[in-house]
This record gives C-alpha cells, sequence and structure tokens, in this order.
C-alpha cells in the first residue's frame, strides 16, 4: 500500500512505540528501532520489530526505501499532525454518533478550563 490514508488509523501499543521511536529520527531500519526499543526494560525480536513496521507501511504511516539488502523507512506525517488528525477524526466519531449531547459536553468542559489553558486553546483553535 504505502500511501497516506485520509485519516491516520489508531495505533496498538507497540505499533505506537514503533511510531515514537521514529518520530525521533528522519529514517530507520528495523534494526535501529529494535536496538532503541530494546534500551528499555522489556525486550523484543528482530522479526516482531519487524513485522509491526511492515503493518504501519501497509496503514500509510511510514515509507519504505530498499537500499541494498535493508528497507529504510521513514514517517509520513509527522507526531503533531498524526495526534492533529487523530483527534480531529476521534471527535468527529464521536459529534456523529452522540450529537448535540457531545457538544453541550465539550461546552462544558471549556467553560470549567482555566484561563491559562483557555488561552491555549484559542489559538490552536485560530491556527485551525
Amino acid at each position: 500500500m504505502s500511501s497516506a490514508p485520509s485519516t491516520p488509523p489508531a495505533l496498538h501499543e507497540l505499533e505506537s512505540e514503533v511510531m515514537e521511536e521514529m518520530w525521533r529520527q528522519p529514517e530507520a531500519t528495523v534494526r535501529d528501532v529494535l536496538e532503541a526499543l530494546n534500551r528499555g526494560p522489556k525486550q523484543r525480536a528482530y522479526t516482531t520489530i519487524m513485522t509491526i513496521m511492515c503493518r504501519l507501511w501497509d496503514k500509510g504511516l511510514l515509507t519504505r526505501e530498499r537500499r541494498g539488502r535493508t528497507d529504510v523507512y521513514r514517517a509520513i506525517l509527522s507526531r503533531e499532525a498524526y495526534l492533529q488528525e487523530r483527534a480531529e477524526a476521534e471527535v468527529d466519531a464521536v459529534v456523529e454518533e452522540f450529537g448535540d449531547l457531545a457538544l453541550s459536553h465539550f461546552a462544558r468542559q471549556v467553560n470549567g478550563l482555566d484561563p491559562e489553558r483557555l488561552r491555549r486553546l484559542r489559538e490552536l483553535t485560530n491556527d485551525g
């Protein structure tokens, strides 16, 4: 597949860990990601990370380029762009399902925000 979907899919736990590592560097091989993740307490197998990265490529979240006998991956979206698109999709889904009830809940939440957070929220709204 390898083309970006209109709305990026939600990530499972290990997919999320792999994407966090991919967002830390401009490009990486399976071995690069494996070594970075295995610095933590949980050790993972090469084939596990390879499978996850192939799935992320299939989902349109990574590009893949063959260099010799090695595949080199890059994130298609920045972390910020991914989070923005996922947030929009999730809110749209909630509003679609619950309509005015969801909107009234959002309004109550906004009314309870402290002034600084409300200011930051207005800045985000003006950027979009």
